[in-house]
C-alpha cells in the first residue's frame, strides 16, 4: 500500500465497482444495438435502460455459488431489471464484455498516466532551461570525461520522456479496440453489425479478428512500453541518487523540514525518493514478462493470462503514476549545487581539457594523432598521479614547440563545451 501518494484516479479504476460498470456499459450498448436491430422491443429497452444496476456485494454472493464472474454479474443486473433482464447478454459470450470492458479500463488509465507524464515532463523542461548554461562535469564509466551543461543533462531526460509519451499515446489507439464476436470469433450469434454499432457507442474500434478474446499482443505492448518508461525514470532517478552522494553533492532531492534520514545517523540527508523510483521500475519490469508469456493461449482462448492480469494491470499503473509523481516532486524540489559543480570539475586540475588538447596538438603542432595522444596522454597521467595542473605540465613539455602559452590557456575554456548548447535547444520550440 502506497497511499500518500495515490491518486484518486487510478484508484477508483480499477475498483469493483468501476469494472462492473465498464461491463454494464458494454452491455447496455448491446442491448441498444439490439433494439436498432428490431430484436429487444422498445418498451423492453426502456426498461432495462432505466432499471439496469448492480451490487457488488450481491454479485460475490452469487460469484460464490456460480464460480463464474461473468455469470454472477449478469444475475445480479438481471434482478435489479426484472422481466427484461432475460435480454441482458443476448448473443454474447463473458469475453465479449470482459476485453471490450478491459479496452475502456486500460484506455482510461493510459490517458491519466500520458497526462501525468505530460505535466512530468514540463517540469523536467523548465528545469533544463533554468541550468542550460550551468556547467558540470559531464561523466562516462562514472569517470570525469568532458565538460557539459546541467541543462543539457536535463534536456536528454526531457526528450526521452517525450518519447515515451508519444509510445503510449500510439499505444492507446491500439487497445481502443472491442469485440462481441462470440465462442470463437464466428460472429455466430452476434452478427457483426452489432459489434460495430456497439464500439461505435463506446467509442472504440472493431478488432478486424479476434478469437474468443482480443489477442493480448496488443496488451503485452502497454505493458512492455510502461515498462521502458519506468526504465526512463529510473535512468533520471539513478542520476539524481549519485549526485546526491557526499562526494559529488551536484544536485539533492528536497529535504523536508522534520524529515529525518537515519535513526542512527542525525547528519543524512538520503536520496529515499529516487531509491524507491528504482526499486519501482524493477516491479515493472518483472510485469514485462507475464504480458508477454499472455500472448501465446491455447488455440481460440485459454484462461491462464486472466489471473495474471487481474493482479498485473492496476499495479502496473499505479506503479508508473506513484513513480512519476514522485519524481516530478524530486525534480520540481531539487537543489542544485551550482557551485559544487563548478568545483568538481576543477578537482582533476584539467583532465576534462585532454580531449581538446589532443585535437590542438593534431591541428597545430602539425603531428600525426598516435604522437600527439602520446603527448596529451603522458601529462594527462602526471596531472593524475603526481596532481599537477595539466596546464602547468603542458607548459613545461619541450615536445610542444608551436602552441604559445596563451594558446595552451584557451584550450582550458568551459565556454568551448557550451557552444552549441543553445542550438541543442532549438530543436525544442516548446522550451523557448
Amino acid at each position: 500500500m502506497i497511499p500518500r501518494y495515490e491518486t484518486q484516479e487510478i484508484k477508483t479504476i480499477w475498483t469493483d465497482q468501476n469494472r462492473f460498470q465498464r461491463w454494464l456499459d458494454v452491455e447496455l450498448a448491446a442491448c441498444r444495438a439490439w433494439n436498432e436491430a428490431g430484436v429487444i422491443p422498445d418498451e423492453d429497452l426502456k426498461n432495462i435502460v432505466e432499471n439496469a444496476g448492480f451490487s457488488v456485494e450481491r454479485i460475490k454472493e452469487i460469484e460464490a455459488v456460480t464460480q463464474h464472474d461473468v455469470i454472477a454479474f449478469v444475475s445480479s443486473v438481471a434482478e435489479c431489471i426484472g422481466e427484461s433482464g432475460r435480454f441482458v447478454h443476448l448473443g454474447l459470450t463473458s469475453s465479449d464484455v470482459i476485453d471490450t470492458a478491459s479496452s475502456l479500463l486500460l484506455s482510461e488509465s493510459l490517458e491519466v498516466i500520458i497526462k501525468a507524464l505530460e505535466d512530468f515532463r514540463k517540469i523536467v523542461g523548465e528545469k533544463a532551461v533554468q541550468y542550460k548554461h550551468t556547467p558540470c562535469a559531464g561523466r562516462t564509466h562514472g569517470i570525469h570525461a568532458e565538460p557539459t551543461s546541467f541543462g543539457l543533462k536535463l534536456l536528454n531526460h526531457y526528450a526521452e520522456i517525450g518519447r515515451d509519451i508519444e509510445r503510449l499515446k500510439q499505444t492507446r489507439k491500439e487497445i481502443m479496440v472491442g469485440k462481441l464476436s462470440g465462442a470463437v470469433g464466428t460472429y455466430a450469434n452476434c452478427p457483426p453489425s452489432i459489434e460495430k454499432r456497439v464500439c461505435d457507442l463506446l467509442g472504440l474500434d472493431v478488432d478486424p479478428v479476434a478469437t474468443q478474446v482480443i489477442q493480448r499482443d496488443r496488451h503485452a505492448r502497454i505493458i512492455t512500453d510502461i515498462a521502458v518508461c519506468g526504465g526512463t525514470l529510473e535512468r533520471l532517478a539513478l542520476e539524481v541518487r549519485h549526485l546526491q552522494r557526499t562526494e559529488v553533492l551536484e544536485a539533492l532531492e528536497p529535504f523536508k523540514k522534520g524529515q529525518k534520514g537515519s535513526s542512527a545517523m542525525p547528519h543524512k540527508k538520503n536520496p529515499i525518493l529516487c531509491e524507491r523510483v528504482c526499486g519501482m521500475s524493477r516491479l515493472l519490469r518483472g510485469y514485462a514478462v507475464p504480458a508477454i508469456e499472455d500472448i501465446a493461449l491455447w488455440h481460440e482462448r485459454d484462461i491462464s493470462h486472466s489471473s495474471v492480469e487481474r493482479v498485473m494491470w492496476p499495479d502496473t499503473f499505479h506503479l508508473i503514476h506513484y513513480m512519476t509523481k514522485i519524481l516530478s516532486r524530486v525534480i520540481g524540489g531539487l537543489v542544485v549545487n551550482e557551485d559544487k559543480m563548478l568545483e568538481n570539475i576543477q578537482i582533476t586540475k584539467g583532465l576534462l581539457f585532454s580531449g581538446r588538447v589532443l585535437v590542438t596538438l593534431v591541428e597545430k603542432e602539425g603531428i600525426s594523432r598516435e604522437d600527439a595522444y602520446t603527448i596529451a596522454q603522458s601529462n594527462a597521467m602526471r596531472c593524475w598521479n603526481e596532481k599537477i595542473p595539466l596546464l602547468d605540465l603542458l607548459k613545461a613539455d619541450e615536445r610542444i614547440k608551436r602552441l604559445s602559452h596563451k594558446e595552451l590557456e584557451s584550450l582550458f575554456d568551459l565556454g568551448y563545451y557550451l557552444k552549441h548548447v543553445d542550438e541543442i535547444f532549438a530543436r525544442f520550440p516548446e522550451l523557448n
